[in-house]
């Protein structure tokens, strides 16, 4: 895992329409980078519909959000289509931006170790810095029921929401 306040690694990868997304293309704008494993799972779908959900918010904080999976920009256009997502998901099928990130590696499911995708986030400010990171991220985290918040009767924090609050704050320091 790369730190706060290193440089971040520079990438291009393509897009669910084949052109080439550069983390160079976003300077002089926040860019919120998630890592997440698989297109069309209930975890990465409740995520990608929580950012997109949100999408409005990060364009007025002058935010891109980009998701980044080993998953074919074939597979990415799918999911974008019968999910109705907005963002831009990129394709990282020899998994090297993972790595550069450390997105990518040993994980433990049921006693059994095998390397994956660690869900990851990343917001990268203007100057390409790493400005926050969160590894190992649960997209929704149950809260107790003197917690819930208008709008968010299931009782659920979603990452998208942690990393939005995160963003404001970065932007006000």
């Amino acid at each position: 895992m790369i730190t706060v306040g290193t440089k971040a690694p520079n990438f291009s990868l393509k897009n669910q329409d084949d052109k080439e997304v550069s983390l160079k293309d976003n300077k002089g704008k926040w860019t919120v980078l998630y890592f997440y494993p698989k297109d069309n799972t209930s975890g990465c779908t409740k995520e990608a519909c929580d950012f997109t959900e949100s999408l409005k918010d990060y364009k007025k904080l002058n935010a891109t959000v980009l998701g980044v999976s080993p998953d074919s920009t074939e597979s990415h256009r799918s999911f974008i289509e019968k999910q109705d997502l907005g963002i831009t998901l990129l394709s990282d099928p020899d998994k090297n931006v993972h790595k550069a990130y450390g997105a990518w590696g040993m994980k433990k499911n049921y006693g059994k170790e095998y390397e994956g995708v660690i869900r990851s986030t990343f917001i990268i400010s203007p100057e390409g810095k790493i400005a926050e990171a969160w590894s190992n991220v649960k997209v929704r985290v149950k809260r107790s029921p003197d917690k819930k918040r208008r709008g968010q009767e299931d009782g659920e924090t979603r990452h998208a929401d942690v990393v939005k609050g995160r963003l404001k704050e970065l932007q006000n320091e």
